[in-house]
């Protein structure tokens, strides 16, 4: 009879003299969604805080990055939800601060976004078979994934989720205060169409989020007994298959939007009109 011997599982990785066996150019990805990122965040910090060109009167377009402008120092117009913060505050506190750092960390929270700047920024690692060179990872057994500060954190996604989704509808209010006319009856201009694309594509990304996703029908164990949340659950699976993509986006669109709303708030252009 002949004995068979299994060996124990390996406890390290195989000793690889090279720092990967990759011969692709993986590191292309993280470098541009650092590069992208890392431009993204200069230009939504400096224009959150400029505490200018924001709101175009004529039009009623106002900014999402200003959105709900809540400072003192707010037109009255491009203040819906009251001025209650006072606009002696130093230059870096934005009009919007009661939005933003739910914003924030709503998208830091998030799987994708998570997935992108581990890459990117910590390169934990940067790629597929390639090792991770985070400073956790210099001490053996350090390492804890997220299950400690700071990064236990992420776990309150879904709460971030749930601030996120009144926020869009804020911003849902702002588009439709955008069918305003020069007259100050009903209009329809560029910026117009511009504010409702970001709102959709906003509503998008919120509602494809895992948490939505979950909340719908991830505890039920019946779907028989609940046909609309059922209904909602597999709209929303389709919808969560393209998250990753709304999340990239929406960064654009953000950004177009404000842009836009800058510089004809600015004067640098008007506003294409389409009816009135």
């Amino acid at each position: 009879m002949t004995q068979t011997t299994v060996d124990a599982p390996a406890k390290d990785r195989a000793r690889i003299p090279a720092r990967t066996l990759r011969t692709d150019r993986y590191w292309t990805s993280p470098l541009i969604t650092f590069i992208v990122f890392t431009a993204w965040v200069i230009y939504a910090t400096v224009r959150s805080m400029m505490g200018s060109s924001f709101w175009v009167e004529k039009y009623h377009y106002l900014t999402p990055f200003y959105s709900p402008c809540v400072s003192k120092a707010c037109p009255a117009g491009a203040a819906d939800f009251g001025r209650f913060v006072p606009d002696h505050l130093p230059f870096f506190i934005p009009y919007a601060l009661i939005s933003l750092p739910f914003l924030l960390g709503f998208r830091l929270t998030c799987y994708y976004y998570r997935k992108s700047y581990y890459r990117a920024f910590w390169l934990t690692p940067s790629a597929c078979a390639v090792p991770d060179k985070s400073p956790a990872r210099k001490t053996p057994g350090a390492y804890s994934g997220e299950t400690r500060l700071p990064l236990i954190l992420q776990n309150a996604h879904r709460y971030f989720w749930v601030i996120a989704g009144l926020i869009s509808l804020v911003n849902t209010w702002d588009a439709i205060n955008a069918f305003h006319g020069k007259d100050g009856g009903f209009g329809i201009g560029l910026g117009t169409i511009i504010l409702w694309v970001n709102v959709i594509l906003l509503w998008a990304y919120t509602l494809s989020c895992h948490s939505c996703r979950h909340v719908m029908g991830g505890r039920l164990k019946s779907f028989s007994k609940h046909p609309v949340r059922y209904w909602l659950w597999t709209q929303i699976s389709k919808l969560n298959t393209r998250h990753g993509q709304f999340a990239l986006i929406t960064l654009g669109t953000l950004a177009l939007t404000d842009a836009y709303v800058a510089l004809v708030a600015h004067g640098t252009f008007s506003d294409l009109r389409i009816f009135n």
